[in-house]
């Protein structure tokens, strides 16, 4: 796992566009305000690219990939066609499954649970409704925060609807895999719940 997600705050920036089909991200460190990774969904089919003018648009495929600046892939998230859930499947820098999340059914304000590559629970997703507001919970312990309010030093250069702080929790261990799947889960929240 690259040493970069050992940070406990990264701030995400959606690249904005009116005819935009492809989901884009850079993520900064917001103590410093530079760029440390990039989200890019490059491979977008023909069809696809046209569905994502549609009311189809939640349904569609993603695949995601996290680079750091150098150009070293960090992670990569990806989901297949989507009828009423989703699930989506996430890769470490190796291709191999680190895990994945699914979309509750009938879930008030979104959730999902985030599993390891045996299916094991690690923690679940849980949003408000009427805000961009989420937590990563397990046995009522907040692993993770992510929100569109920031009072920290990103406030004063990053004002835009489409940006968002996630916060995890220091006491989630260097190097635990479920900082991955956090930060591969982050990226999906708008690609999934919020479109």
């Amino acid at each position: 796992m690259n040493s970069i997600l050992n940070k406990n705050l990264f701030f995400v920036k959606e690249h904005v566009g009116m005819f935009k089909a492809a989901n884009n991200y850079d993520i900064y460190n917001p103590d410093t305000q530079e760029m440390i990774m990039t989200c890019r969904e490059n491979n977008l089919g023909f069809f696809t690219k046209l569905l994502r003018f549609t009311d189809y648009k939640r349904m569609t495929p993603f695949c995601v990939e996290i680079r750091t600046e150098a150009g070293e892939k960090v992670l990569t998230v990806k989901r297949g066609i989507a009828f009423f859930v989703s699930t989506v499947e996430v890769f470490d820098e190796n291709d191999a499954l680190v895990g994945r999340f699914k979309q509750r059914f009938f879930s008030i304000g979104g959730k999902f649970n985030l599993f390891d590559a045996n299916d094991n629970m690690l923690c679940a997703l849980k949003g408000k409704w009427t805000s961009w507001d989420f937590k990563f919970i397990k046995d009522e312990v907040e692993f993770a925060h992510v929100s569109k309010k920031w009072a920290g030093l990103g406030k004063e250069m990053f004002t835009t609807a489409d940006n968002y702080m996630l916060q995890i929790d220091e006491r989630v261990p260097s190097g635990s895999p479920i900082r991955l799947m956090i930060l591969a889960a982050v990226m999906c929240i708008d690609m999934v719940l919020k479109e």
